[in-house]
């Protein structure tokens, strides 16, 4: 989705140190990973609930095109949906080339994702929009933080299907020319926009709290890997800065 400034990503002067953590690969990040450690899990897990994420976000998007207006707007959606699919793919390769097989790896995480979804289904097209860019951005900016914990090759990969595909550009000029038009749908957008906020945040402690493997990363672990108590708090902190950034863009009230 959106790109944030420098100070607010996690691998900034400003946000937490990245320490890989035990047992996650090295070098190419294809050699098999040992899911028998907490490193290896934490890996799994969150190369696991990245690819169904983008694998969502493909189905949904080309859903979203069948919402659209005008056949400008449907054309430029399927081609976004065409890139989360090929963000997929990169995941799906990478977690084959580690041994893993990619269903079980995402199976995990498909309850939780599909009941996000089930509870923030968008009413209209403008809806829809303001869901991808806030909802999404949400969790794109969780799983970027806690990237800083593992190593580099991974982080690298997630930071490379996580980037934006010019949805954020295309969500912003929409959204904000329908409000030039009519002035009356902010106050619903904004309204909506809190709710995601609300829900996504919810689902990614959700998410993280029922997978050891993502829980290291996110509050820490015996070995001292993952971010401590402190600096979730920070991170919280920096998610709902960078969502307040993004309504902004979108001419709505956090």
């Amino acid at each position: 989705m959106s790109s944030e400034p420098a100070s607010d990503r996690p691998d900034s002067p400003d946000g937490p140190t990245a320490q890989p953590v035990p047992g996650a690969v090295t070098g190419a990040g294809t050699t098999p990973v040992a899911v028998t450690t907490m490193g290896g899990r934490a890996v799994v897990d969150l190369l696991g609930a990245l690819a169904y994420g983008e694998l969502t976000a493909f189905s949904r998007l080309a859903a979203d095109a069948d919402l659209a207006p005008t056949l400008a707007a449907k054309a430029a959606l399927a081609r976004l949906a065409t890139v989360e699919f090929g963000h997929f793919e990169l995941l799906r390769e990478r977690l084959t080339a580690l041994g893993v097989d990619p269903g079980s790896a995402m199976e995990p995480f498909v309850a939780a994702v599909d009941a996000f979804h089930e509870r923030t289904a968008p009413g209209n097209w403008l809806e829809s929009l303001v869901k991808a860019y806030v909802g999404d951005g949400i969790a794109s900016d969780f799983y970027r933080e806690i990237s800083a914990f593992v190593d580099p090759s991974i982080r690298d990969l997630v930071t490379q299907v996580l980037s934006d595909s010019g949805h954020a550009e295309f969500v912003v000029t929409t959204v904000r020319a329908a409000i030039t038009s009519n002035p009356k749908v902010a106050g619903r957008l904004a309204l909506w926009g809190r709710r995601l906020v609300g829900e996504a945040l919810s689902q990614a402690q959700r998410v993280a709290a029922d997978r050891d493997g993502l829980a290291s990363l996110v509050v820490g672990s015996a070995d001292g890997t993952g971010a401590d108590l402190a600096e979730l708090v920070r991170m919280f902190g920096r998610l709902t800065s960078s969502h307040t950034r993004r309504m902004a863009m979108l001419g709505l009230s956090a």
